[in-house]
């Protein structure tokens, strides 16, 4: 087995349709932030990523996406945005973490969102967490039946909703892919302003990770897109989402709405209407990431998936010290996650702040 590093402009058409085989011949991988469009344009707009590149006498085998932080440490490409990550395969494939990280010239690996079935890495997981997923391969009507079955007040709720804001404000419509610019910049000033009140970092407000949704925007192919689904009242803009797919399956990313029209619930409408369209378009699924007691993610759920957060170290001087510097910060953030109580206090605590800070930004 051969193993070289390479930047993600470096992948060949080669390579890239051995990536793309891999992805079609195994389930859990048929994701598109481990397609190489998501890698290729990480590596436009961060120069810290890298792929190895897993090979055999036959060809690829498997490419593993990071990014470096220096010193021998490294991340998930993108993990600050990413919510899939891992080592994309061929079936059957077997692989040795720690001559992984040696032929790649790392002592650390860190993941926050790690794809089931990766036994390679399973020994340094620190947190698992289940992802929220739709399905609705058997159509649109079909979810709808089930939904209704498992979340019968939740639907009746926000069908009442959809037809209240179309005879309050308008006619209600949707677009499953909108290119328009502004259209894009509005989401994006929503979902801003949303991160602020919930006293959360702003996503937007790192210029790569703007460029990178702008790239991601641009691609519209079979394999993989970037989807910008709009939601309307009488013509007027009323709630959005940005997402990735591939053929099969998308991915909850950013979505937003304006909340002069919150009491009509416009996001849950428009998540509706989103999966109307992608099941036309031959998506089974929607993937929506981790719940963390999200009423309306528990509400949609057709079933859920493991993801795992983690760190992968090697024996060396290099770890040693990450794990000084980390690991207390560390054990402090797992202490509250386990403590309904004291999550539940941070949460208001940031919330609070976020509250006090637009107030201070509106003044």
């Amino acid at each position: 087995m051969r193993i070289s590093v390479i930047r993600p402009a470096e992948l060949g058409p080669a390579e890239i349709s051995a990536w793309r085989g891999m992805q079609c011949s195994t389930s859990h991988l048929d994701n598109p932030f481990l397609s190489p469009d998501f890698t290729i344009a990480m590596g436009e707009v961060r120069p810290e990523a890298r792929v190895a590149v897993i090979s055999e006498s036959d060809g690829p085998v498997g490419f593993f996406p990071f990014e470096l932080h220096g010193g021998g440490v490294s991340a998930a490409l993108g993990g600050w945005v990413s919510l899939s990550q891992g080592v994309v395969h061929r079936p059957g494939a077997e692989f040795d973490s720690d001559a992984l990280l040696r032929a790649c010239g790392l002592s650390v690996w860190e993941f926050g969102c790690l794809v089931d079935h990766q036994p390679w890495f399973k020994p340094f997981g620190t947190l698992r967490q289940e992802a929220v997923v739709l399905d609705f391969a058997d159509g649109y009507h079909a979810f709808l039946d089930e939904l209704r079955g498992r979340s019968p007040k939740f639907l009746k709720s926000t069908l009442y909703k959809e037809r209240k804001l179309s005879r309050d404000v308008g006619e209600v419509t949707s677009e499953f892919a909108v290119d328009d610019p502004e259209s894009f910049r509005l989401l994006r000033r929503w979902k801003s302003a949303q991160y602020q009140r919930m006293g959360r970092a702003d996503r937007f407000g790192k210029a790569w990770v703007v460029e990178l949704v702008e790239r991601l925007h641009a691609v519209d192919t079979d394999d993989f897109a970037g989807p910008l689904s709009m939601l309307y009242a009488d013509g007027r803009p009323v709630a959005g989402h940005f997402g990735l797919r591939t053929g099969t399956t998308m991915i909850g990313w950013f979505p937003a709405y304006d909340p002069e029209y919150a009491r009509y619930s416009p996001g849950l409408i428009q998540h509706l209407r989103m999966v109307e369209s992608a099941a036309k378009l031959g998506i089974t699924s929607l993937d929506l990431g981790i719940s963390n007691g999200s009423e309306y993610k528990d509400a949609l759920c057709s079933r859920t998936v493991p993801v795992t957060e983690g760190i992968v170290r090697r024996r060396s001087m290099g770890a040693a010290a990450h794990w000084l510097r980390t690991e207390p910060v560390r054990r402090v953030r797992r202490f509250i996650l386990d403590s309904p109580v004291l999550y539940g206090a941070a949460d208001r605590a940031m919330k609070r702040y976020g509250r006090l800070r637009t107030g201070r930004k509106s003044r």
